[in-house]
């Protein structure tokens, strides 16, 4: 399955993507990049998904680490496929610290997460969000951080998340940029609870600043309100 799945990667490889998004993965080693475009890589996964068992996807699933960021993100879009909640928790945990971009991390998020976060995500998603973001891996931080503000920014939202976030004591980028993602994210929809962890200075200088860049980069935030952050600045 391993050699079957590295194969087919090569054969999907496009050179000049690969040149362009190396650019982008500055945490990773450059050889370990094929270059295969993520459409391609998800329409792979979800016909290996289809065709073959997740016992005969195991040998796979458990060669941790891989050897080729493609092979992570084909990882990824498999766990996103399983329905059964325990398994495709049990694979997810086993795949995080070994998840070591950002570009991993945010483009994959389980199918059956989704349609918990109808029913009672707070029962089940939140305590597995909070054990998360209290990792010390840089990347399940961010993971945690990325499926709160998926799920828990629009009805389910309490203004205790936005303290859960604001919490977080960390010099990691990757995690502080997902931070002012999470912020800016938030004073689109929830501006009024999330506008005071701005005007107190909640934040560290960094986030802070980054938030109201990304919150003044939105379509959905008005010019007067822009206007305004932009005086918040610090």
């Amino acid at each position: 399955m391993i050699e079957f799945i590295q194969k087919k990667l090569f054969e999907f490889q496009d050179l000049k993507y690969k040149e362009f998004h190396s650019k982008l993965m500055p945490t990773i080693n450059q050889n370990s990049i094929i270059g295969v475009r993520v459409p391609v890589l998800r329409k792979f996964a979800k016909e290996v998904f289809k065709e073959y068992s997740i016992e005969e996807l195991k040998p796979f699933l458990k060669n941790l680490p891989h050897k080729y960021y493609e092979e992570n993100n084909i990882h990824a879009f498999l766990i996103e496929q399983i329905n059964d909640f325990e398994l495709c928790l049990f694979e997810l945990e086993k795949f995080l610290p070994f998840i070591d971009n950002w570009a991993t991390c945010d483009m994959f998020c389980p199918k059956v997460f989704k349609k918990i976060a109808k029913k009672n995500p707070e029962e089940i998603l939140l305590p597995l969000i909070k054990k998360w973001i209290s990792s010390n891996e840089i990347y399940t931080v961010r993971f945690g951080i990325g499926i709160l503000m998926r799920f828990f920014l629009d009805e389910k939202f309490d203004s205790s998340y936005l303290d859960l976030v604001s919490s977080i004591n960390s010099n990691e980028y990757y995690i502080n940029m997902m931070r002012a993602w999470f912020f800016a994210t938030a004073l689109t929809k929830q501006y009024e609870a999330t506008l005071p962890i701005i005007e107190n200075n909640i934040l560290d200088l960094w986030t802070h600043n980054k938030t109201i860049q990304k919150a003044i980069e939105s379509y959905r935030i008005s010019a007067d309100t822009k206007n305004y952050l932009r005086k918040l600045k610090k």
